[in-house]
């Protein structure tokens, strides 16, 4: 059933204008490690930073949404060279709202990535509601569609290949590889 939604929403992915992922769980497999120094840190999948490099060299704007702090989830977006990172967020629905208000979009513009019930609340907002594959049952049959990839192990790389895909965009790449053109 999955791939079916998949199917249908390939003409609303190539209307896509802005990605936004949530952090823990999403970009990251949901595991917090505490260092000696009580530092936070996170795993990252590089596999989903390439597919982030690959969404914003199709023109699409890519923006972290957390309700966590910790600094890893900054410096993860700085590496990227994300914009728009929201961080220690309690109101994910106000904070989209005002993103979007911020950058000129419609929520039809904005597909939200989420794997737990704290993403819910982007329902109202988000123009398209994707799952991972691990996320929670409630936030799955929500959703209007699943990826096949677990949080933190190559379900951003996963949207970002069905993105490009549906923009036509994922054959070049393929044949011709890729290099990073972004200065």
């Amino acid at each position: 059933m999955q791939q079916l939604n998949w199917l249908f929403l390939r003409r609303r992915l190539a209307a896509i204008k802005i990605v936004v992922l949530d952090v823990d769980g999403v970009l990251t497999d949901g595991g917090l490690w505490h260092g000696p120094h009580a530092e936070l840190i996170k795993r990252f999948d590089v596999r989903d930073g390439l597919g982030i490099k690959l969404m914003q060299q199709a023109g699409l704007e890519v923006a972290f949404l957390s309700g966590g702090l910790g600094g890893a989830t900054e410096i993860r977006a700085q590496q990227l060279g994300i914009r728009h990172c929201l961080v220690g967020v309690k109101d994910k629905r106000a904070a989209l709202s005002r993103l979007l208000q911020q950058m000129g979009f419609q929520s039809v513009d904005l597909v939200f990535v989420g794997d737990d019930l704290n993403d819910l609340a982007t329902c109202e907002v988000a123009g398209l509601l994707i799952a991972t594959a691990d996320a929670a049952e409630p936030l799955r049959r929500r959703a209007g569609a699943v990826l096949s990839r677990p949080g933190g192990n190559g379900a951003v790389r996963e949207l970002a290949e069905r993105l490009l895909k549906a923009r036509g965009l994922w054959g070049e790449i393929c044949q011709q590889g890729w290099n990073d053109r972004n200065e």
